[in-house]
């Protein structure tokens, strides 16, 4: 009797914890749906643009980063699910590779960002400067720097008539300086909130590759086990 109790353990025991599959399965669901929802939207605004492509645009095309933000996303979380739904150790490794790759390199473009806050200031006036010289080429484009400029801007006469008066004075219609230089002005004197929303970016990326590399190591124990 004690025998078959034994080989029952055995036949039902698994290094496999099941909490723990399904977590990181249910986890890569949500993001697969989401960056599902992130291609749609991105196609169809992509779809009701009348005008054609502009090449020297499509770098700084809303619609064309939301496709290729969504197809990475949709790509990594695609491995994660089918490979906690099935155990396959190839899809769970690509997917722990692709997200730490993912996370590494946000980490050092943040950090980059930090200590050479010269060269990025540069970098983002360089990319506004080249929305504002194809601002009528985009419709999304358009609409996003209207946006933008209805929320941040005091003059929306682009300054009309400031040059007149003193600067003090000026400065109550009109930002003094540039939006990249406001930009990165807003990031310095908000690092706390810029800090916060750091932090919820990457803790569900940690999250995702601590369970990954976990169920790897279960997976793998649960087949030495067999052999």
């Amino acid at each position: 009797m004690d025998r078959k109790q034994n080989l029952y353990r055995n036949e039902t025991f698994s290094f496999v914890n099941p909490w723990i599959r399904y977590f990181l399965f249910f986890f890569s669901f949500l993001f697969w749906a989401f960056s599902l929802l992130i291609v749609a939207i991105g196609v169809y605004a992509k779809v009701q643009k009348a005008t054609d492509t502009v090449r020297d645009t499509f770098l700084i095309d809303p619609a064309v980063i939301l496709i290729v933000v969504g197809v990475v996303m949709f790509f990594i979380t695609f491995c994660g699910c089918i490979g906690a739904l099935r155990e396959n150790i190839h899809l769970l490794k690509t997917f722990s590779f692709t997200l730490t790759f993912v996370f590494l390199t946000q980490l050092a473009i943040s950090i980059m960002g930090f200590f050479y806050s010269d060269q990025t200031r540069g970098a983002l006036g360089k990319f506004v400067k080249k929305a504002i010289v194809h601002y009528r080429d985009d419709l999304d484009l358009q609409n996003l720097m209207d946006y933008i400029q209805k929320e941040t801007v005091v003059n929306t006469m682009c300054g009309f008539g400031v040059q007149t008066q003193k600067y003090l004075e000026a400065n109550k219609l009109i930002f003094p300086v540039g939006c990249a230089d406001k930009a990165v002005l807003w990031i310095e004197s908000h690092l706390l909130l810029v800090g916060a929303l750091a932090l919820g970016l990457a803790l569900p990326q940690i999250a995702g590759i601590v369970l990954s590399q976990i169920l790897i190591s279960q997976i793998q124990d649960e087949i030495t086990s067999v052999l």
